[in-house]
C-alpha cells in the first residue's frame, strides 16, 4: 500500500497533499496536548509499532505481499488525531529512509494509512463499541471489525488512486504516463489481497491488542489518552516496549512472503521477464507495457534512500539488516516526537 514515486502524476501526489495537510495540521492541533505530558513515550510506542508493523510482510492472492498498518489500536487507544500523527510520522520515516513509499507520494500514502485509516478505525470501533464495558467481549469483536473496516477503506483508496491515472494522464496514442493499470484492473487487484489476508491480520492484530490491554492496562481503554491518564502511562509504555523489541527480534519474518506488493514495483522490473510475469499474474493476466510508463521512469529516481528495502549496504545479513532497521526506524520516530514534545513546550503549553 505504500505508493513509490512515479506511479502517481505530479498534480495527483499535489492534491493528495493539499488534502492531508488540514488533516495534519488540526492532528497536530488535537494531539499537541500529549507531546508535553508523559504520555510521549506511550505515543512515540504505538507510532514505533505502526513502522514495524509494516515490515511484517504477508504472502497474498496472486503471488504478491501485504501487511498490517496498525492504525486501529493507536485510535483506540490516543484517539483519531495522534493516530495521523503517528502513522504519518512512521510513513514518512520510512520513505526517507528505507524507500518504503515515496516522497512525492508520501502525501497520498499518508492520506490512505494515516487520514482515512485513523479516521474509519475510531469512528468504527466508537460507533461498534458504544455503551460496552471495559472488558466487554464487545470491545474485542469491536477493535477487530474496526480494524477490518479500516485498512480495507484505506486499500480501496490506493487502488482508485492508482486506477484513474491511466484515464487522466496519457501520452497522444494513449499510453499510460504513470500507474498503468485503470480500475477495472486495480481495484480487484488490491482489494481481493485486502479483504482476505491483510484485512484478517488487521483484524486479529487489533482485536488482540484490545483482549491484551484487557487485562493489562484497562485505562487505557477508557477513552482517548488524556492528561489525566498520564500518571501510569510509563509504566504501561515500558511493558509495551518489551513488547515493540519481541516485534523487532522477530521482524525477519516479514522477509518470507514471495513477490513484491501490487503497484510497488520497481521502474526496471517492467523490462525484467520474471518481474513482468509476477506483475501480469498479481493483475489478472492483463497486458503490461513493454518498459515502465514514461513518467514513472522520470519520477521513480527522486529519491534515493539510504537503506533501501530496509538492508543497509554495510550488514551481510538480510535478517541482521531488518532487525536493524526496525531499531533505527523506532529510534527514531522516539526522537522525533521527542523533539515535537519541545516544540510543543517551547509554545508555551504546560508541562
Amino acid at each position: 500500500m505504500h505508493i513509490p514515486d512515479g506511479y502517481l502524476s505530479p498534480s495527483t501526489c499535489a492534491l493528495a497533499y493539499a488534502v492531508a495537510l488540514p488533516f495534519w495540521l488540526l492532528a497536530y492541533r488535537r494531539a499537541k496536548a500529549l507531546l508535553h505530558t508523559r504520555l510521549v513515550p506511550l505515543f512515540a510506542v504505538f507510532s514505533a509499532f505502526c513502522f514495524v508493523i509494516m515490515m511484517f510482510n504477508l504472502p497474498l492472492p496472486g503471488g504478491t505481499s501485504g501487511h498490517a498498518v496498525g492504525m486501529t489500536i493507536v485510535s483506540i487507544v490516543l484517539g483519531p488525531w495522534a493516530s495521523i500523527i503517528a502513522v504519518s510520522l512512521a510513513l514518512l520515516i520510512q520513505a526517507l529512509f528505507f524507500g518504503d513509499g515515496g516522497i512525492s507520494s508520501f502525501g497520498a500514502n499518508s492520506l490512505n494509512m494515516a487520514v482515512v485509516g485513523s479516521l474509519v478505525a475510531w469512528s468504527s470501533y466508537r460507533l461498534l463499541a458504544a455503551g460496552a464495558d471495559i472488558s466487554a467481549r464487545r470491545r474485542v469483536v469491536a477493535a477487530g471489525l474496526a480494524g477490518y473496516l479500516a485498512i480495507n477503506a484505506a486499500a480501496l483508496l490506493t487502488a482508485i488512486e492508482f486506477g484513474v491515472q491511466p484515464m487522466l494522464f496519457h501520452d497522444a496514442s494513449g499510453t499510460p504516463l504513470y500507474a498503468p493499470y485503470p480500475l477495472s484492473v486495480a481495484i480487484p487487484a488490491m482489494m481481493i489481497g485486502h479483504l482476505s489476508f491483510a484485512g484478517l491480520a488487521e483484524m486479529l492484530l487489533s482485536a488482540g491488542l484490545v483482549a491484551y490491554l484487557q487485562r493489562s492496562h484497562p485505562s487505557l481503554l477508557a477513552g482517548e489518552a488524556t492528561m489525566s491518564a498520564a500518571a501510569g502511562s510509563r509504566r504501561s509504555a515500558r511493558q509495551l516496549w518489551y513488547g515493540l523489541a519481541g516485534l523487532m527480534i522477530l521482524s525477519p519474518l516479514g522477509l518470507l512472503a514471495a513477490g513484491t506488493a501490487w503497484g510497488e514495483w520497481a521502474a526496471e522490473d517492467f523490462a525484467n521477464p520474471a518481474s513482468r510475469l509476477e506483475i501480469i499474474q498479481a493483475s489478472g493476466q492483463h497486458v503490461l507495457p513493454q518498459a515502465a510508463p514514461e513518467g514513472l521512469a522520470r519520477l521513480a529516481g527522486l529519491w534515493s534512500a539510504p537503506f533501501p528495502d530496509y538492508a543497509p549496504a554495510f550488514i551481510h545479513s538480510a535478517g541482521f539488516g531488518y532487525v536493524l532497521s526496525a531499531v533505527f526506524g523506532a529510534g527514531l520516530i522516539l526522537l522525533s516526537l521527542l523533539l515535537l514534545s519541545q516544540l510543543a513546550g517551547k509554545r508555551g503549553l504546560p508541562q
